[in-house]
Formats: C-alpha cells, structure tokens, sequence
C-alpha cells in the first residue's frame, strides 16, 4: 500500500472539517474517497464520492483502508469495533468513547487487532505550547509537582447552540456536558502532562445556566500518589470566562494564560529553602521567563498525518486511542462523583458509572427543543 483509502463516518461540524483539509491535500499519502451520514441532506455537497447512510455499509463496502469516526459519542464504541473486525484502521474524533466501559471494549478490541492503527484525535498534543510545557516538567525544570490549577471558563454557549442538535447535552446523545463535549481535549493535555490523579471530588451544576440535563458548571478537585492536588473549573456559561493553566512545582510555575507561557522560576528549591533559610519572611529569588511559542493553524491535519504515516510506515502515534481513556474517565468520575456526593479513587470502576448514566438515561424526562441556528465558525474553539 502506497496511500491510504480513508473513509468518514459523521458529517457534523468536526466531520465536514476533516473532510475539507483532506479534500485540500493537507495530507500526503491518502485519500479521501467515501463518507457516510444518516442525514442524508449532509451528503449533498460529497456527491463526487462515493456516499452512504450507514457506517456499516461504508465499512463493508471494501473501498477504504481506514475510517474517520466524528459521529455523536454513543456511537464511538460500535463503530469503531465494527470497522476494526472488517480490517479497517480507525482514527476516532473526542472523546473515544460515550464512557469508561465503553472505552475499556473498545480498547480490547484493538488490542485483538494489533496490526491496525487505532488513533485517537487529540490534537492539542502537538500544539507547541503544550510541547514545551511537557518539556519543562521531564525535564526537572518545575522541581517535583505540587499543584496543578486549571480555569477554562471560556466555553460560553447559547440555548440555540443546545438546540441546534437532538442529541446535544443529554445524557442519552452524549453522556454528559462540559466535561465530556467542550473540556475532553484539556482533560486529555492535564493527565499527558502531569499523569492521572489517585483521587477526584467533583462539584457539578446540572443545567445551572442553560435548559439542558446535564452538567454546565463544574468544579473539581484532584489529589495524586505524590502528594500534588489540583483544581479544574469548568463551564459554558460563563463570560467573558478565562482559561489559565498554571502548574506549580518546588523550582518554580508556569502559567500558560492570554497566548502567553510564563515560567517563574525559582533560583533554589522552594521546600529546601524553607528548611534552611534563617530569615522568617524570605523567599526564593525569581526570574521571569516568557517562553515563545507559534501557534499552529491546522492541528488536526497534523494528527491525521501521523495517522496515516503509522499505517504506511508504522510511525509511533502522537495519540494512541487507548490514551483517550483517561480523559473519558476523569470526564465521567468528575459528574458520579458529584452525583452521588462523595470523592472517587481512580481506577474508577467503569460498570458502576454505566448502570448510573443508564438509570440517568431511563429516568430522565427532560423535553429537547430543537431550532434551526446559525451557521458559525466553530474552528474559534480550537488551539486552546
């Protein structure tokens, strides 16, 4: 094989995004030759390929060699194992999964299927600021990590944004809110970063801002093994919101907020000083660094490259699918753990939360009013 045939499956927003950079020859190596959706208005515009329905039918019609899954969350988990026993490589939109379970028989699946590329579309591994931030805590710049604080409230969306999907913001369509939809790709860029946490407590509001059944304001606290806590804050209706990351570690922190990564740091360790300074009001002396960085246009191409160089040259992916499980499970203990009011140690256990969101599923009664919306340019959301 010299290029690879892809499919997409799903042609939402983030599926006809795909669509347009492949169409543009934004990847080498591949092409984009079929696409399936079950509106069948959405396959209007791909008439010079060739169109399905159903993803089963793409997946069986022996014209690709791998598949783009976008489809709303649910979906993730069947579609992914149906084109992974048919011989497809698979490249999965966020999150990998509707929930951890799920995720778990996703992931044995590919493992079965250990000769076909399973990728996960996390593409903020590739943005250079998180590059160079992962780079100062391997490299020992930060000390040992003692706290790791995370506001992203600049996810502001309106009613008609809830209303322009049947399947946005219930927990039968997507499996929860914020957590899940807008923040996966912070969850996922906190636990590359620093690792998954033993502990998490979450604190979630239900539709405190919008008409929707799931959570649109969180606050969650997180501790790890070594003795770091952290807190992530969450929510879509805030504004104007703020986003600041700022990682504190015993040589110093770095903030990454308004386009801009600062590292402070700390010309001795801070627990050392402590320890040994006679004065008790001193402090470690400071320098300020503002580490440079560019922002790339088109993450996502890049992401597909990898993918598509994996199949065809059996190149290390930037993200494995199975990596997308821990940002799946921090999205689903964050929400259980406010359900049922206590904290959660991870592993969480994956059935427990299944049988609760299918209770939520059974139980709930929320009405959804679907409305026709403007056609915005979702792509402002990207490079966070």
């Amino acid at each position: 094989m010299n290029k690879v045939r892809l499919g997409i499956v799903g042609l939402g927003n983030i599926g006809r995004y795909h669509a347009e950079y492949l169409q543009a020859g934004k990847v080498s190596r591949c092409e984009l030759v079929a696409v399936a959706d079950a509106y069948t208005p959405s396959l209007e515009k791909y008439k010079h390929l060739k169109t399905f329905e159903k993803s089963e039918d793409l997946i069986h019609s022996g014209l690709i060699d791998a598949l783009v899954i976008a489809t709303p969350h649910f979906l993730h988990t069947t579609i992914g194992i149906d084109a992974l026993e048919n011989g497809l490589h698979i490249m999965v939109e966020k999150p990998i999964s509707a929930h951890k379970a799920d995720a778990e028989r996703l992931i044995a699946v590919a493992k079965k299927h250990s000769k076909q590329v399973f990728g996960g579309m996390f593409q903020l591994r590739v943005e250079p600021r998180y590059v160079k931030l992962k780079r100062l805590i391997q490299n020992g710049d930060l000390g040992r990590l003692v706290r790791i604080n995370w506001i992203i409230t600049d996810w502001f969306r309106t009613e008609a944004y809830y209303g322009s999907s049947s399947w946005r913001a219930t927990w039968k369509g997507e499996g929860g809110g914020v957590l899940l939809n807008q923040c996966l790709h912070q969850l996922d860029i906190l636990q590359w970063l620093c690792g998954m946490p033993s502990m998490v407590r979450g604190f979630c509001k239900i539709g405190r801002y919008h008409d929707i059944e799931v959570e649109d304001d969180v606050t969650c606290y997180m501790e790890w093994d070594k003795d770091i806590t952290g807190v992530f804050i969450s929510s879509t209706g805030e504004a104007p919101g703020t986003n600041r990351l700022e990682i504190c570690g015993t040589r110093g922190k770095v903030v990454l907020e308004n386009n801009k990564l600062t590292f402070i740091r700390l010309e001795s360790d801070m627990i050392e000083f402590s320890k040994t300074s006679k004065s008790p009001f001193a402090k470690p002396e400071v320098w300020n660094i503002e580490i440079p960085f560019e922002t790339i246009p088109n993450t996502h191409s890049i992401l597909m490259q990898n993918f598509v160089d994996a199949i065809l040259d059996g190149t290390p992916l930037i993200a494995p699918g199975e990596d997308g499980m821990g940002s799946v499970e921090l999205a689903n203990a964050f929400v259980f753990s406010s359900l049922i009011n206590q904290p959660i140690k991870l592993p969480m256990d994956a059935l427990a939360w299944e049988k609760k969101l299918q209770q939520l599923i059974a139980e709930s009664k929320h009405q959804k009013k679907v409305v026709q919306v403007a056609s915005d340019d979702f792509t402002k959301s990207f490079n966070r």
